[in-house]
């Protein structure tokens, strides 16, 4: 009997042991789909246009899920990066139907979390989770489809300059990426940014980072402080000293510079016409070049920097935003005395107003 217990216990041992070994090669794999999801199939798909962001982007029907006993089913549609088994899933919308009409809009935010790059078709992995019950429970999840979908962005994309100047310019803590000024592309896909940065010390240096976020994959100059840019080896920027810059950066071409500017208001109904300019002055706190000054009735006006026609901006389409280059801005009717105020600080989306004292 002593041999019986014996065999029994070593055969149990010998058995757990095998037991912890293996599991280590043991791969987890996702259920079976409880129920289907019926339209639309894998590879449908959808180009979203900003313009129309109501329009349908994602119509969805599925099975009912069926829990075996009569009760109310809540169906959460999930996204995912295509591939990662929904490490992360993003909730798009919830209904206790079994069909949805998700909006492009929503869509577009959901394909953007999910890292799909916009303008260009990516692939989201889609399904429905079903719940019962307050709190929810007894989750269980459709198959999976994947569906292509071309987002879209009204955020240009962006660089960013870290420096030296920051703390005496309003921007939080020297070499600070978090507070870096941006400068924008001209569109989604190009890579020509600018963007104006005040530089209120006496040698400012600085680089241009991808993100606001760290100092990988910076750039600098390469050496010969001749508007080269370079990722390795580099040296910080220099500017010639204090001043309020409109900084560009290209970096495809690998090429950047820095042009320091003054602003002023020129035009027919300022006190010199079209002559010459009236000096703006500009606020570290605002960000913003202002003035007050009397402008008369039926007349026009335009920003321009340096006292010189290179760089001018005017507003074509009389919408508040700035077109450099652009028409002549017409005085508000009955002129008098305003606050002009000029803000270069968003890059690209330049602005201005003209305010009644």
């Amino acid at each position: 009997m002593k041999n019986i217990i014996k065999s029994v216990i070593a055969l149990t041992l010998f058995a757990g042991f095998w037991s912890c070994e293996d599991e280590q090669d043991l791969k987890f794999v996702s259920p079976d789909a409880s129920f289907s999801i019926l339209t639309p199939t894998s590879g449908d798909g959808v180009v979203l246009d900003q313009a129309h962001p109501s329009n349908p982007g994602l119509v969805l029907s599925w099975e009912d899920m069926d829990y075996g006993t009569p009760t109310a089913v809540t169906y959460t549609i999930q996204v995912a990066t295509n591939g990662t088994d929904f490490a992360e899933p993003i909730d798009v919308a919830t209904t206790t139907n079994n069909f949805i009409s998700i909006d492009s809009a929503t869509l577009n935010g959901a394909a953007l979390g999910a890292g799909l790059t916009p303008f260009t078709e990516g692939a989201l992995d889609v399904r429905v989770m079903s719940t019962v019950g307050t709190p929810a429970a007894e989750n269980a999840y459709s198959n999976v489809i994947n569906y292509l979908v071309t987002s879209y962005s009204s955020e240009l994309p962006k660089v960013y300059v870290v420096g030296g100047f920051q703390g005496a310019s309003g921007y939080g803590s020297d070499w600070t990426p978090s507070s870096a000024v941006p400068l924008a592309s001209s569109a989604f896909g190009e890579t020509d940014y600018e963007g104006y940065v005040f530089m209120n010390v006496a040698s400012p240096e600085y680089k241009i980072l991808p993100t606001n976020e760290s100092f990988d994959g910076d750039y600098g100059d390469d050496g010969s402080f001749s508007g080269i840019l370079v990722q390795t080896g580099e040296s910080n920027i220099t500017a010639g000293g204090p001043g309020y810059y409109r900084v560009k950066a290209d970096t495809a071409a690998l090429t950047y510079s820095a042009q320091p500017t003054s602003w002023g208001i020129i035009g027919s109904a300022t006190p010199t016409g079209w002559d010459s300019d009236t000096d703006m002055i500009y606020d570290p706190v605002a960000k913003t070049f202002s003035i007050s000054m009397n402008l008369s009735d039926g007349n026009k006006i335009k920003f321009r920097a340096n006292d010189l026609w290179d760089l001018n901006y005017g507003d074509t389409g009389a919408d508040g935003s700035l077109n450099e280059g652009g028409d002549d801005i017409p005085v508000p009717a009955g002129g008098g005395n305003f606050t002009i105020t000029l803000d270069l600080s968003h890059p690209r989306a330049y602005s201005y107003t003209i305010t009644p004292n």
